[in-house]
């Protein structure tokens, strides 16, 4: 059978947690994309300085080692949604945590319009209600592809498929409200 992975963190800790911006900045990405705890923040976070760290590491090799390496590392980021197609390596040094945090699920969701609050996405998306490309997916940090974020749907076997469903109408009122007075300020 084998043994089994050693299961390691997937996030580093702030070197100095009790510094007052960076209390402030957590705090207000934490309550912005509604995470559960700043783990989440801290996780992405790693992930950013991962990628970051390659790109510099791509810059300092010769044009012929970095050539291919560059192309992977740029195809990834725009397969994820990060970066566009013409992106150049310059421009993964850039990224910031919010670039990131654009991509999950339960944002994404939110900003769908399949639920009131980016709150209540998480909700749903943890209840099972959301599916993408007709896959239930129950993480809301769960980092959607290019190409299925227009597969972000209900579950079909969730209540809330169905048009009918008083909860889909109190969604749809303050989404048609909105785009109301976006008319009529035009």
């Amino acid at each position: 059978m084998g043994d089994p992975k050693k299961q390691r963190k997937k996030f580093e800790t702030p070197r100095f947690p009790w510094r007052t911006d960076v209390l402030e900045t957590e705090l207000k990405l934490l309550g912005q994309y509604g995470l559960r705890n700043k783990r989440e923040i801290w996780r992405h976070k790693t992930l950013l300085s991962k990628y970051r760290g390659i790109a510099r590491s791509l810059l300092g090799m010769s044009v012929e080692e970095r050539r291919k390496l560059e192309k992977q590392l740029l195809d990834r980021l725009h397969r994820l949604g990060i970066l566009p197609e013409t992106a150049a390596i310059d421009d993964v040094l850039v990224l910031s945590l919010e670039d990131i945090l654009e991509r999950r699920l339960q944002t994404l969701v939110f900003q769908k319009g399949l639920a009131k609050s980016i709150h209540q996405a998480r909700q749903l998306i943890t209840h099972g209600h959301v599916a993408i490309a007709g896959r239930r997916v129950s993480s809301p940090s769960y980092l959607v592809l290019r190409e299925e974020e227009a597969k972000i749907t209900y579950a079909p076997t969730s209540p809330l498929s169905t048009p009918s469903q008083p909860l889909r109408k109190s969604i749809a009122a303050p989404a048609k409200a909105k785009s109301a007075v976006k008319e009529e300020k035009s």
